[in-house]
Formats: C-alpha cells, structure tokens, sequence
C-alpha cells in the first residue's frame, strides 16, 4: 500500500502577481463577515508571499510587529493596515454596497443629505 504524505497548505506559496494578492484580498474581505483579524491573516498571507522583511521595510515598521500585527490572532490598528497595504502596491476603494440596506444619514438640520 502507498502512503499519502501530506502537507500543511501555505497560500503564500500560490499568491505570485500583484493580481493574484489584490484578488486573494478581495475575496478574504468579501467572506471576513466583519472580522478584522481575518483581514488582517490574509494581508499575512499576502506579506509573507511578498517578503516579509521587505513589506516590514516598505512599511515602516519592524519585522516582529509586522508578524504580530498579521498573525490573526488580533485586529491591527488602521494605520498599520493602511501602511501594510500600501508597502503591498494594493490599493484601497469605495464601491457601492448594493447587498446592504442602505440608509441616509441626515444632516444637522435633519435633512436627508441626498435632497440637496
């Protein structure tokens, strides 16, 4: 009888073009259900695929605070988020959620906004 030998799955090993990671990204936003240190694990994935000393360098912070900053076992700060993907070459947008309720919010004279 042959033996399976089987290793542990690293996404890192797959994410190869800039396309690949901003698309691994996306599709980790999409099923995060809100949960930021999911994000952040992914933008991990993404590091460690890159280089993480590089994106630790690019990003202005140091190697060791990056890892625990990404691990997934907490929520980094939007800051370091910001300067994560930015050290990645990812861009960040705004795009119409047309799954969610959507609810305009007043102004402070308690007019809908979108009136104007």
């Amino acid at each position: 009888m042959v033996k399976t030998k089987t290793t542990k799955y690293d996404v890192s090993e797959h994410l190869r073009t800039p396309e690949e990671m901003a698309a691994y990204l996306e599709a980790c936003i999409e099923e995060a259900n809100g949960d930021a240190a999911f994000i952040a694990k992914a933008l991990g994935d993404i590091a460690r695929a890159k280089g993480m000393s590089q994106v630790a360098r690019d990003a202005g912070l140091s190697r060791e605070s990056l890892y625990k900053a990404l691990s997934g076992e907490r929520s980094p700060g939007f800051d370091t988020v910001l300067k994560v993907i930015g050290a990645l070459g990812i861009g960040l947008r705004a795009e119409v959620n047309t799954k969610a309720q959507q609810v305009v919010p007043p102004n402070r004279r308690g007019k809908a906004l979108a009136s104007r």
